[in-house]
Formats: C-alpha cells, sequence, structure tokens
C-alpha cells in the first residue's frame, strides 16, 4: 500500500527487449537505460458492460485491454531505435528507417518520485510504432527538441495470469526486489514467501 500523498517527477527509465529465444516464456533481455524522460502518459483501454435484469444495472464487467500511451523523451539512441522498429544502421552508422521492419515488443520501466517513497513501474508487453520530432530553428533561446513513442501496452501471459503492468513502492519486505529492480524485469511472485 502506498504511503505517498502525491507522486511526480519521471526518472530512470528503461526498455527490455523480449527475448523469443528463451526456453522459459515470457523472457526479456536485460533492461537499457533511456536517459531524458519528459514524460509518459499511459491511457487505459477497455469497456465496461453493464447486464440489466430486475428493472436494474444486475452485472457489470470492464474489460482491460491495456493502454495507449506516449513516452516523450530527450533524443532516443539510434541502436534502440533500430532494434525497436525493425531498423537498421548501415556500415557508416547512419540510421535507416525501412518500410519493411518488424518492430520488437518490449518491457518498459521507470520510477516517479513520491513525497514519501518512490515508487518503480513496468509495462510488461509494450510495442512503439514510430517516434514524432519536430525541428525547428534556434531563436533566442534554445528549446531542446524532443522524441515522442506512441506505444500500445498489451496484457500477457505470466506467473499464471494476465499481466499489464506492476507498480513496486520499496517496503520492510520487499528490498532485494526494488533495489534490483533495473536489472531484469521483475515478474510478480503470488506464491507464500519473497520472492
Amino acid at each position: 500500500m502506498s504511503q505517498n500523498k502525491v507522486t511526480f517527477g519521471l526518472e530512470k527509465v528503461h526498455i527490455a527487449f523480449i527475448d523469443e529465444t528463451a526456453q522459459t516464456q515470457p523472457a526479456w533481455k536485460p533492461p537499457i537505460a533511456l536517459p531524458g524522460a519528459v514524460k509518459f502518459s499511459p491511457e487505459p483501454q477497455g469497456e465496461e458492460s453493464t447486464f440489466y435484469a430486475d428493472n436494474g444495472p444486475y452485472f457489470t464487467y470492464t474489460s482491460n485491454n491495456g493502454y495507449n500511451a506516449e513516452l516523450e523523451i530527450a533524443n532516443i539512441p539510434d541502436a534502440v531505435l533500430a532494434e525497436m522498429l525493425g531498423w537498421e544502421i548501415d556500415n557508416n552508422g547512419m540510421l535507416v528507417e525501412t518500410t519493411d521492419g518488424m518492430p520488437k515488443e518490449f518491457a518498459l520501466m521507470g520510477q516517479v518520485l513520491g513525497d514519501k517513497k518512490n515508487r518503480r513501474f513496468v509495462y510488461y508487453r509494450c510495442k512503439a510504432s514510430r517516434p514524432s520530432k519536430e525541428h525547428s530553428t534556434r531563436a533566442e533561446s534554445v528549446e531542446p527538441a524532443t522524441e515522442k513513442l506512441n506505444i500500445r501496452i498489451l496484457p500477457i501471459e505470466a506467473s499464471g495470469r494476465n499481466l499489464v503492468r506492476g507498480v513496486m513502492e520499496l517496503s520492510d519486505t520487499n528490498a532485494t526486489a526494488y533495489n534490483a529492480f533495473f536489472n531484469s524485469v521483475y515478474v510478480p511472485n503470488f506464491g507464500t514467501g519473497g520472492n
């Protein structure tokens, strides 16, 4: 349970590409830090259905179809973009956008500051589309340009459940998992005892 009254400040954004070659699935490659995070805004996707009986709402079901999100970042490294979107880097280091590139899925991780404790989050199955970036002339003051990635976040089956995201705040019992959060993608442990 969160001890925070408010959260603010996005930092420590990482991505970990899904490792399709691992014997146990799902699996992710080691996380890669993406410095320069400006904003992450996930919007829930899903619908609420209501069944009426006895002259009123009798049963309500809400579907969880993940999120549509936008990640604004100062600059996405070319090597990350190439792997993320299926683009290529030529022999002279030029990032080449191709029309037949196959985007790769990844986990998105990060940290949000809180007034009491920081919260770390992971979205388990993300797929990005081409980023938008604005180029403009330099004026009296320098305004850095940012890149915006549109990301579709979907459920993934792990630990016997369909997972979308997880949020962890440091507690008396989870220091090991919390401190290692950005070393690998944390998969929930629903059994008894620790992780």
